[in-house]
């Protein structure tokens, strides 16, 4: 029988669970030391959600979000997924660079600035998976989308329909002062890593 989120047992669930946080928790790190500002973070939602669920997360498929995704390459691969709603992306561009965004239109700094964001937040994520299981993992250059949620979802959805159509979708919140954001991020493993990475967790 093939692994994947569907088939997990209840042990599992709560190591790729704690992985979640863990990996949370240092990606925010990462961000606040980027940002050289304090940030905190409440304590992350992991949960195992079918794909065509996520946009319900955002109020429905119409809904604009920023979409940063990557793909993972060596012992395990797969693809990481950071969806942000657009007044999230304005709060952390104004984080970053200060200046609020009243429109929905980011210009060339923004997209690169999100771009990057994305590419430090997922690959922190990485890096904790990698220190954790011992596994050499690599990450592919951010690419980054706005558009409704649903076709910015579109494509793992007719790529990764194959594996069974649950991802892990760690929900995380953190704020600097009166400056709040939510972010999500999505880890959609190739169905042949789901055996690795477990074995690696001892709970294969």
């Amino acid at each position: 029988m093939e692994i994947n989120y569907e088939n997990l047992n209840s042990m599992q669930l709560d190591v790729l669970k704690e992985l979640g946080n863990i990996g949370a928790g240092n990606a925010v790190t990462a961000l606040s030391k980027m940002l050289d500002k304090k940030i905190n973070m409440e304590v992350p939602q992991v949960r195992i959600l079918e794909l065509a669920e996520v946009p319900e997360i955002f109020g429905g498929a119409e809904v604009p979000v920023t979409g940063i995704y990557l793909r993972m390459e060596g012992d395990i691969s797969g693809n990481i997924m950071f969806l942000l709603p657009m007044e999230s992306s304005k709060v952390l561009l104004d984080m970053l660079m200060g200046g609020y965004r009243d429109g929905d239109e980011f210009d060339d700094m923004d997209l690169s600035a999100l771009e990057e964001i994305g590419n430090i937040l997922a690959g922190s994520y990485t890096s904790s998976l990698a220190a954790l299981t011992g596994m050499n993992i690599r990450v592919s250059v951010p690419a980054l989308a706005i558009d409704m949620a649903g076709a910015v979802l579109s494509v793992p959805i007719i790529q990764f329909g194959h594996m069974g159509d649950s991802v892990m979708l760690i929900e995380t919140h953190f704020s600097e002062g009166n400056k709040h954001v939510k972010g999500n991020l999505l880890l959609i493993p190739d169905v042949e890593s789901f055996v690795n990475l477990l074995e690696k967790l001892g709970v294969a």
